[in-house]
């Protein structure tokens, strides 16, 4: 059986972890962005579809790419930030399920009937997969700037042309700076938001 994660463990995933705004410059490794991915990966999905697709924006050249994607209140900390990570979904991810779900010759036909039915499981599956991306990045080490308020549209023509890709939301990585992080929000009990029947 599973042990369950020591309180340290589970407050750098959720309890002590925050949304971070400013960075130091302390630079994330590539090696390291490959290791949160390979960790992200297994979590689950649909038929193990995995539609997430990520870019993960570094350098000058690319940040400067995305800047006029961004709205004013994510421009700054987007650009300070030493990686943005592009979760997109893709619109042709059935393509796969083949190599994804071998033992299951019919399983394109789950997704692929119609726009629709895509859409739905693309960015559901692709959307649990950005927060994979999230408790990945925490459990390395890394500080998250997870946000909307950007073109998607800009950014999809920007870094997916030509493709079924479509950009779904940001996540600013690295080594936060403490000075930009707000009070915490307060979040809903258990009472408001959940009921056990």
């Amino acid at each position: 059986m599973p042990s369950v994660l020591d309180q340290s463990a589970l407050a750098q995933l959720f309890d002590a972890a925050r949304t971070h705004n400013a960075w130091q410059s302390r630079p994330v490794p590539n090696e390291l962005l490959k290791r949160v991915y390979n960790s992200m990966r297994m979590g689950p999905t649909s038929g193990n579809c995995s539609p997430a697709r990520i870019v993960f924006v570094t350098s000058k050249e690319a940040k400067e790419k995305l800047k006029p994607a961004m709205s004013e209140g994510n421009l700054k900390k987007t650009m300070a930030a030493p990686v943005t990570a592009i979760i997109g979904y893709d619109m042709r991810f059935y393509e796969k399920m083949g190599q994804l779900f071998p033992h299951e010759p019919s399983a394109r036909s789950w997704f692929d009937k119609d726009e629709q039915t895509t859409f739905s499981a693309a960015f559901r599956n692709g959307t649990l997969q950005g927060a994979y991306l999230i408790l990945a990045a925490r459990a390395y080490g890394l500080d998250c700037g997870p946000m909307s308020g950007f073109d998607n549209a800009l950014v999809d023509k920007l870094f997916f042309a030509g493709t079924a890709i479509k950009s779904n939301f940001l996540c600013n990585l690295g080594y936060g700076d403490p000075v930009g992080i707000h009070p915490r929000s307060p979040r809903l009990s258990f009472d408001e938001a959940c009921s056990i029947i």
